[in-house]
C-alpha cells in the first residue's frame, strides 16, 4: 500500500508514518479548488481547471493541504486497486471504470450496489446529490464484541466519455454535509485518464503509485508458516 500526504515541504521525510517503512512517500502542492460550479470529474482529453494534481495513472487527484493519500493493492495480482484520500476524520475511495461509449452506468451500479447492500443486511436510501444520484447506506458490519452494528456510507458516481468514477464516502463526510464538503470539491476535481486502449465495460482502469512505480512485489512466505490473509478491502479504511 503506498501512502503519502500533503504537508509543508520543508518536512521532509519526517512527514512519512514511522510504521510504514515501505511505503511511497511524496510531497505534493496544495491546490487552490476551483468554485463548485466548476465542477468535473472531468476527461484529461477536455478543457478542464488547471490545478495541481498528484498522477495515479488513470486517476489524477488534486491535492488538498492535510491530506493522506493510500493506494489500495490486490494481493492476489499485486495490482493498484484503488485510491484512498483520507481527510479531517474522513475518507474518499475512488476507483475508475470503463464504460460504453453509447451510455452511462451509474444508474445500473447504483442498483447492483444497493441491492448487495441489502441482501447483507444493510439498508440503502437513493436520494439527489451534489453529483445526481447517490446512495446513502447503512452498511453491516462486526463490533469488537461481537454484535452486528453499521457504519454509513455514502456512494456517489460519475459517468464520463467511456469511463465511470465512483467516490466512497466514509467516516463524519457520511453523515455530516460539512465534514463533505472538502471532499465532495475534490472528487469534482479528479481528471480520469481513460486511454485509448479497448476495454469491457466495468473493467478498472488501471492505477499506479505517483511517478510510475509499481508496487514492491509481496515477500516470500512459507506456506506452512504463513497465517491467513484477509482480502483487499475497498470501503472499509481506517
Amino acid at each position: 500500500m503506498g501512502l503519502f500526504r500533503r504537508g509543508p515541504k520543508e518536512g521532509g521525510a519526517a512527514d512519512a508514518p514511522a510504521d510504514a517503512p515501505q511505503d511511497e512517500t511524496q510531497d505534493v502542492e496544495a491546490a487552490e479548488l476551483p468554485a463548485p460550479d466548476a465542477r468535473g470529474p472531468w476527461d484529461a482529453d477536455a478543457p478542464h481547471p488547471d490545478v495541481p494534481r498528484v498522477d495515479l495513472g488513470a486517476i489524477q487527484l488534486p491535492s488538498v493541504e492535510g491530506m493522506e493519500v493510500r493506494l489500495e493493492v490486490d494481493k492476489s495480482s499485486n495490482v493498484v486497486s484503488a485510491v484512498a484520500v483520507l481527510l479531517e476524520g474522513s475518507s474518499l475511495q475512488l476507483q475508475a471504470f470503463a464504460a460504453p461509449r453509447s451510455e452511462g452506468i451509474w444508474d445500473e451500479i447504483r442498483g447492483e450496489i444497493a441491492a448487495s447492500i441489502t441482501q447483507q443486511g444493510g439498508t440503502v436510501d437513493d436520494l439527489p446529490g451534489p453529483f445526481g444520484r447517490e446512495l446513502l447506506a447503512r452498511l453491516p458490519v462486526r463490533t469488537p464484541e461481537g454484535r452486528t452494528g453499521h457504519r454509513p456510507a455514502r456512494f456517489i458516481g460519475s459517468d464520463g466519455p467511456r469511463w465511470f468514477v465512483r467516490g466512497v464516502l466514509t467516516g463524519r463526510a457520511a453523515v455530516e454535509p460539512d465534514a463533505a464538503r472538502r471532499l465532495e470539491e475534490l472528487f469534482g476535481q479528479v481528471v480520469v485518464v481513460r486511454g485509448t486502449d479497448a476495454r469491457p465495460p466495468r473493467d478498472l482502469l488501471p492505477l499506479q503509485l505517483p511517478g510510475g512505480a509499481t508496487p514492491p512485489p509481496p515477500p516470500p512466505a512459507n506456506p506452512r508458516l504463513a497465517p491467513p490473509e484477509r482480502g483487499p478491502e475497498i470501503t472499509e479504511i481506517g
